[in-house]
């Protein structure tokens, strides 16, 4: 049953609000995966801020165009779906590449990011970039490194001193 124009203008709202708030928006290709494992999809998206959904290309490409993006046909032809990212910018970029791994049927398309459009080999260097968390993390480490060896190096030359004064006293003791 055709979709009335009341309810494309309700889903072509919800969509341009989605896209306006999501810090990054992919889709993918999903013919051929079964509901099973797009629900098994949209689960583990979940728990990344991620939200999948799919809608009528028209719309998507409407709502793409009212925030400033001109999507080409090639990113969203065929069935596709759109996954937005509300917390991390290339969590679903990133979740849709490896699940794509176990599943085949699975394709990334494209995405918007950054107030651009990108193609499908952006995409890819989107999907393989490391979390907002890993990258905390190495930066941690790389602020502490030099401050742990400066201690180490500190702590070596006051165990150096106290080794030299204890064979002091042990010469002079004898």
């Amino acid at each position: 049953m055709p979709l009335t124009k009341a309810q494309k203008g309700a889903i072509l709202k919800k969509l341009t609000e989605d896209v306006k708030a999501a810090k990054s928006v992919v889709f993918a290709d999903y013919q051929g995966v079964s509901v099973k494992d797009l629900d098994a999809l949209r689960k583990e998206m979940r728990k990344e801020g991620v939200r999948f959904g799919v809608a009528k290309k028209t719309l998507m490409k409407m709502a793409a165009k009212d925030c400033g993006y001109e999507v080409p046909d090639e990113i969203i032809e065929g069935p596709v779906g759109a996954a937005f990212s509300m917390e991390d910018e290339v969590a679903a970029a990133r979740i849709i590449h490896q699940f794509a791994k176990k599943h085949e049927n699975l394709k990334l398309r494209g995405a918007l990011f950054g107030g651009k459009v990108l193609g499908l080999a952006e995409t890819k260097v989107l999907a393989t970039l490391p979390s907002k968390k890993e990258l905390l993390g190495k930066f941690v480490y790389l602020v502490k490194y030099p401050i742990q060896g400066f201690h180490d190096v500190l702590q070596n030359t006051i165990g150096g001193f106290v080794r030299v004064l204890a064979a002091i006293k042990d010469k002079k003791a004898v």
